[in-house]
């Protein structure tokens, strides 16, 4: 068995930065991190040293639809002046209905390519497709595993089509848990629903129930903007969590998306039966959705990490813009400081996903590093490797991603996947797509 030693001139630990440290990694653990001359060197142990880099753990994308790729651009004559016809004359017939498992297959690797590049190494993906089913998951689960990424993946249940599909929906993500999460795999799987205007009461009772024999965690979308509330309110006369709680849906085995258009009563209800959460700063603006009280889950203690949704895969643009629209927003540029947003998309998207082995650089944790270059005009330190990092690096500062203890990306070159002919065949898939036959 060969060791690898990970030497660099900074390394980003839970407790800030430290020069000219080191990682010891034995498989696809981390087993010692100290300064360089404590780390002891055996004769047969591989020794990497990246100059000026920074080593970090790597990113936590905590919400994701690798189909989403497809509507980038696309050209589609339709007009949209809310989020319900963003979703009932755009979304749902021009792209999720259409999905097929060809779709599944070549988005999943694209997604892949543009997360590894961008410095994630971990995600929890949403497939919506409700005429993929049976037998998507499986479908992503082998590109993600070729790729060599950690993947959570689900099957978004709903009776949007209708009440047969949405048993298929549930069926999907069953099988897909029982073979896979006792199993020591990369890719695990996870209970999804998509909304209470999507699903009746009995269907998500139903969900919940699954989730709770399987020892799994389930996945909701949440008050994305004002639509489900305001549905909420006339089909139940209550809030969305209010009609959750009444259903004893909520608890720590619940992740929920979104999360824009809370009232302060439905977020202390979260906090207090320990939901956790995922802020998608992009595609809410996106959408119009709003601005989630991003600040509010933090203070609640509400265990919160980063979405790209599918929609920007860069998480240095997603981690801009939850560091700067909640600025705006609030009118105070206190809010939001960037260690706390850097925490949202490493640690504490990690714990948002139920995860504590990820997400740091830390002896137990599994070795899922980063490197990112450092030819800043400016120089980096303790005091400002955050703003450093989210402000004034990007995608293409990420030279190297180990994850499982192995490299899928050295020197920006990538190693598990061919990018340029995924990318002819993702091209020639949308081109047929964006058809429309």
């Amino acid at each position: 068995m060969v060791n690898t030693i990970i030497k660099s001139d900074y390394l980003l630990l839970e407790d800030g930065l430290k020069s000219n440290w080191g990682v010891r990694i034995e498989n696809n653990r981390i087993v010692e991190v100290a300064p360089d001359e404590n780390i002891k060197i055996k004769h047969d142990d591989k020794i990497i040293n990246f100059r000026n880099k920074i080593v970090a753990p790597g990113f936590i994308n905590g919400h994701m639809h690798m189909y989403g790729v497809l509507a980038h651009g696309i050209s589609v004559d339709t007009f949209v002046d809310d989020f319900s016809s963003f979703l009932e004359d755009f979304w749902w017939p021009f792209v999720e209905n259409r999905l097929d498992h060809q779709l599944v297959e070549v988005t999943t690797r694209w997604a892949c390519i543009e997360m590894i590049k961008s410095g994630i190494t971990t995600f929890m993906d949403v497939l919506e497709g409700p005429n993929t089913i049976p037998g998507a998951l499986d479908i992503e689960a082998e590109v993600i595993q070729k790729a060599g990424m950690r993947g959570i993946i689900s099957f978004e249940a709903c009776q949007r089509l209708n009440k047969e599909n949405g048993e298929l929906g549930l069926r999907e993500n069953v099988d897909f848990i029982r073979k896979n999460n006792k199993l020591d795999n990369l890719v695990q799987g996870m209970m999804s629903v998509h909304t209470l205007f999507t699903a009746d009461k009995e269907y998500l009772i139903q969900a919940k129930k699954i989730t709770n024999e399987l020892g799994c965690d389930i996945h909701m979308h949440l008050s994305e903007s004002v639509y489900e509330p305001n549905w909420s309110l006339k089909k139940y006369g209550k809030q969305p969590v209010e009609v959750y709680n009444e259903l004893n849906f909520l608890g720590p085995n619940v992740l929920a998306s979104q999360g824009v258009q809370l009232e302060p009563d439905e977020i202390n209800i979260l906090s207090k039966k320990g939901v956790r959460l995922v802020h998608m700063p992009l595609s809410n603006c996106e959408v119009g959705g709003g601005i989630a009280p991003i600040p509010s889950f933090l203070a609640k203690g509400i265990k919160t990490g980063l979405g790209t949704d599918g929609y920007i895969n860069n998480f240095f643009e997603v981690m801009r813009g939850a560091f700067l629209i909640h600025k705006a927003y609030h009118q105070n540029p206190m809010i939001m400081p960037a260690k706390d947003v850097y925490k949202m998309a490493t640690d504490g998207g990690a714990k948002a996903l139920g995860r504590d082995d990820i997400g740091l650089i830390k002896v137990g944790c599994l070795a899922d590093l980063i490197a990112i270059n450092l030819d800043t005009p400016t120089p980096i330190n303790s005091k400002n490797v955050y703003d450093q990092l989210i402000l004034f690096r990007n995608a293409n500062d990420v030279a190297d991603v180990m994850i499982d203890g192995k490299f899928i990306l050295k020197n920006r070159e990538l190693l598990t996947v061919d990018e340029e002919k995924t990318k002819v065949e993702i091209r020639t898939a949308a081109e047929k797509f964006w058809k429309l036959n």
